[in-house]
């Protein structure tokens, strides 16, 4: 098993998982974050710091394509392991629906 970000971190990108994460397994995107599922110890200390809840275990049911997009981008996003600021319309997209189709980056972030 291993964690996977979904949907609600699109334009949002809180950041505060990867302050918690004892392997630093986070990796940014221009506009999300991903986790590394090679990497994670399926520890589950960044699923509650999520404000935007989108964090999830791969076990629960219609996560596949969020695990090919986690381990896709994780090999091709920089590492990340210092909190930084979320965008500033971070609190108005928290819960918009179907941020993959309208609003995913596939741009590197900056990383550490």
């Amino acid at each position: 098993m291993t964690y996977v970000v979904t949907d609600n971190c699109i334009r949002c990108k809180f950041m505060d998982c990867v302050e918690v994460c004892p392997v630093d397994c986070f990796y940014e995107g221009e506009n999300m974050l991903v986790i590394n599922p090679n990497e994670c110890i399926d520890c589950g200390v960044c699923e509650p710091e999520c404000p935007a809840e989108a964090i999830l275990p791969d076990t629960e049911n219609g996560l596949e394509k969020w695990l090919e997009l986690n381990t896709k981008y994780s090999a091709e996003w920089p590492n990340i392991t210092v909190k930084g600021d979320a965008p500033a319309d971070a609190d108005a997209m928290n819960g918009v629906e179907n941020k993959l189709e309208q609003f995913f980056s596939p741009e590197p972030g900056k990383g550490d």
